[in-house]
C-alpha cells in the first residue's frame, strides 16, 4: 500500500509544515501530534487575562508573555514541536509513512514550490520553460548550490533522481514514473542502460521530454533531488535496496539537516549552513516524538507549537494561557474511511453506499468537534479552485435509506439480527489508533452499525504505524485516514490509482483521470474534476469523512511564523526567530 495517508483528527502539524509533499511527489506528509478537541482544564483566569489582538489574518496575538513557563523561557536557540514517531526513513522517495515526511521537508528543498495560490514558483529551480506542444521541461538551476554537506549539486544529481524511479526495483510513493518520460518504460525493462528522454544540457541546465503532456509534470518532476554522489555510488539498475539503508542518514538541501533521531523521543535537526536561501535564523529544531498530553506540553513550554480543533472551548482557553499566538487554519485535506474492496461485501456499491447512509457522519466529524469541521463527499478541499456540490449527494445521515440498500443487496437480518448473505455474516473489521477522535469513532460507528444489523469489530492500536501495519496486511475491511495537504486536484486521486484502495481499479475513472491531467486549462480541468468527483461520489471506493477546521497556538515569541493552506509553516520556518 502506498502511504500517501495521514492518521484521521490529527493535528496537522505534520501536514503543515510537510511542504505540500503530495503536489512535489515526496511522500505525502502526515499530521503530527495528535489534534485536541478538548484542551485539559487550565489554571490560569480568563477573567484576568488581556483579550489577545486579532489581526487581519484572523490571527490573535500573545496577551501576556509573563506566564511564559520557564522551561520555554530559558530556549534561546531551539524550537520544538510536536511529532508522532516517524520510522525513521528520512529520504525522500523511499519513506514509510508521511511522519517521515514531515522530517524530510526540512530537510530537502524541492526544484519548484509553489505559492499560496498552489502555483508554482523557483526552488532550486531558478526558472523553467514548458515547450508549446507540454511535452519538454527545461530547468535552470540556481548557481552555486549545495548539498548539506558543501557537495555541488548539479543537472547531474537531478538526471540521477528522475532515473531511480524508473527503476524496475523501485517501490515507492513517487509518481514521476507515471509521467512516460521518453525511453523510460525502456529503461524499467532493462533494455536501455538509460533513459533517452532525460537530457544535461549544461551543470546548470537539464532538460526531460514527454511520451505525451500531463498537467502535474512541472512540479511532479520539480521535487526534491537526491546527491548522485551519495545515494548513487553503489547504483545497479535493478538494485535499490541499498539506498533504503541510507534513509536514516540522510543528505539533503533543506533549511535543515539531520542531527540524531531518538526513536520514541525526538529528531533533532541543526541549521544547514549551506542552505540556498540562507542559514535558517534559529540554530536548533526539535520534532518532540514522545506520547505524551498535547495540550500538557504547550501549557509546561515543552513544545512551542500545537495544533487543535478549533472549537470555541478550544480557543477560549488557548487565549487565557496568556503566552501562545492563536491562528486558525483550514489545510488543504480531506479525511476518508479507507475500504478494502479485496473484500466480497465491500465489492458491492450499494453496501458501500449504505454503509455512508447509515454512518452519522455530522455527529462524529462536526458535532463532537463542536462546530470546528464540515462533512466531506468528494476528495478535493473546499478551498480548492476544483471543488464542487453540484449534482453531488450529500449522502445526509438517513438509516431507512440504508436498510433499503442492504435488502436490495441481499443482505437479509438473521436470528441474532446481524445481516446474513450466501451463509456468512455481514461484519466490518474497522482499524484506528489511540487518541479521542478514534473512541467517539468506534461509539457512534458500532451504535449507527449495529442499529442496520452490522456486526462491527473495533481494532485500536497503541500508534499510527502499528496502525498502517495492520492495514499494509490486508487483514481489515475499514480503517480512518486523512490526506496530506493537496495542491493539485490530481493530488487529492493519487490513491485512486496508485494501488492504495485494494481492490480499485475502474476504466472510467482512469480515463478521467487522464483527461485530467491532458490539459493546463483550468477551465477545462474543472470540467474533468466535476465529472471525477460525481463518479466517486457515486462509486464511493472509500467514504469519505470531513474536512478540519484548526488553529495553531504557538509561542508569542516565535517571529515569523506564517501559513497558507497550501504549503503550511514550510516555506516560513526558516525564517522563524525566537524574541528575547
Amino acid at each position: 500500500m502506498k502511504r500517501k495517508i495521514v492518521s484521521l483528527s490529527t493535528a496537522i502539524l505534520a501536514s503543515a509544515i510537510l511542504l505540500s509533499a503530495c503536489g512535489n511527489n515526496n511522500t505525502t506528509g502526515a499530521a503530527n501530534q495528535t489534534e485536541v478537541n478538548q484542551p485539559a482544564a487550565n489554571t490560569n483566569n480568563a477573567a484576568n487575562t488581556t483579550a489577545p489582538a486579532e489581526d487581519a489574518s484572523g490571527l490573535f496575538t500573545a496577551a501576556d508573555m509573563t506566564k511564559l513557563p520557564d522551561i520555554a523561557k530559558k530556549r534561546t536557540d531551539t524550537i520544538i514541536v510536536g511529532l508522532t514517531d516517524p520510522s525513521g526513513a528520512f529520504t525522500p522517495y523511499f519513506q514509510q509513512s508521511g511522519y517521515d515526511g514531515n522530517v524530510s521537508s526540512l530537510l530537502y528543498t524541492p526544484l519548484v514550490k509553489v505559492d499560496d495560490k498552489g502555483l508554482p514558483i523557483p526552488g532550486l529551480a531558478e526558472k523553467w520553460e514548458v515547450s508549446a506542444d507540454n511535452m519538454t521541461y527545461t530547468y535552470h538551476l540556481r548557481k552555486d548550490l549545495k548539498f548539506s554537506d558543501g557537495s555541488p549539486l548539479t543537472a547531474e544529481d537531478v538526471a540521477f533522481t528522475w532515473t531511480i524511479l524508473y527503476d524496475k526495483s523501485y517501490d515507492g510513493d513517487s509518481m514521476v514514473n507515471t509521467l512516460h518520460i521518453q525511453g523510460g518504460d525502456a529503461y524499467k525493462a532493462g533494455t536501455a542502460a538509460n533513459i533517452s528522454g532525460i537530457k544535461v544540457i549544461d551543470p546548470q541546465t537539464i532538460a526531460v521530454v514527454l511520451e505525451k503532456p500531463n498537467a502535474s509534470a512541472l512540479t511532479l518532476l520539480g521535487s526534491d533531488v537526491l546527491s548522485k554522489a551519495y545515494y548513487g555510488k553503489d547504483y545497479k539498475q535493478g538494485q535499490l535496496d541499498y539506498m533504503k539503508k541510507l534513509s536514516g542518514s540522510p543528505l539533503g538541501t533543506g533549511p535543515y539537516k539531520l542531527e540524531k533521531f531518538i526513536p520514541g523521543q525526538e529528531v533533532r535537526m541543526i541549521a544547514n549552513e549551506n542552505y540556498f536561501d540562507g542559514k535558517p535564523k534559529t540554530e536548533h529544531f526539535i520534532y518532540k516524538t514522545a506520547q505524551g498530553d498535547t495540550w500538557q506540553y504547550l501549557e509546561t513550554g515543552e513544545v512551542d507549537y500545537a495544533s487543535f480543533t478549533a472549537t470555541k472551548e478550544n480557543i477560549d482557553k488557548l487565549k487565557a494561557l496568556g503566552f501562545v499566538n492563536i491562528l486558525p487554519y483550514t489545510p488543504s485535506t480531506y479525511g476518508y474511511l479507507q475500504l478494502n474492496l479485496k473484500h466480497p461485501a465491500l465489492q458491492d456499491k450499494l453496501v458501500r453506499q449504505a454503509l455512508t447512509y447509515g454512518l452519522d457522519r455530522q455527529s462524529i466529524y462536526v458535532d463532537a468537534a463542536q462546530g470546528a469541521g464540515q462533512v466531506a463527499n468528494i476528495p478535493s478541499s473546499p478551498i480548492s479552485w476544483s471543488y464542487t456540490e453540484e449534482d453531488i449527494n450529500p449522502y445526509k445521515f438517513d438509516p431507512e435509506k440504508a436498510k433499503e440498500l442492504l435488502d436490495q443487496a441481499g443482505w437479509k437480518a438473521g436470528a441474532d439480527g446481524i445481516r446474513e448473505k450466501d451463509g456468512k455474516k455481514l461484519t466490518i473489521h474497522y482499524l484506528g489508533y489511540k487518541k479521542p477522535e478514534t473512541d467517539v469513532f468506534i461509539a457512534v460507528a458500532k451504535e449507527d452499525f449495529e442499529a442496520l444489523g452490522i456486526k462491527f469489530e473495533p481494532e485500536v492500536f497503541a500508534d499510527f504505524n502499528a496502525l498502517v501495519s495492520k492495514v499494509e496486511g490486508g487483514d481489515y475491511d475499514m480503517a480512518s485516514f486523512s490526506t496530506s495537504l493537496l495542491t493539485d486536484p490530481s493530488d487529492g486521486l493519487l490513491q485512486f490509482v496508485d494501488g492504495e484502495i485494494p481492490g480499485y481499479d475502474d476504466a472510467t475513472f482512469k480515463e478521467l483521470y487522464a483527461k485530467g491531467l491532458a490539459t493546463s486549462n483550468i477551465e477545462e480541468r474543472k470540467a474533468v474534476y466535476k465529472d471525477i468527483y460525481k463518479l466517486l461520489n457515486d462509486q464511493l471506493p472509500i467514504i469519505f469523512t470531513n474536512y478540519k477546521k484548526s488553529v495553531y497556538a504557538y509561542n508569542g515569541r516565535i517571529q515569523n511564523l506564517s501559513v497558507s493552506p497550501f504549503n503550511g509553516l514550510a516555506p516560513s520556518l526558516p525564517n522563524w526567530t525566537l524574541s528575547q
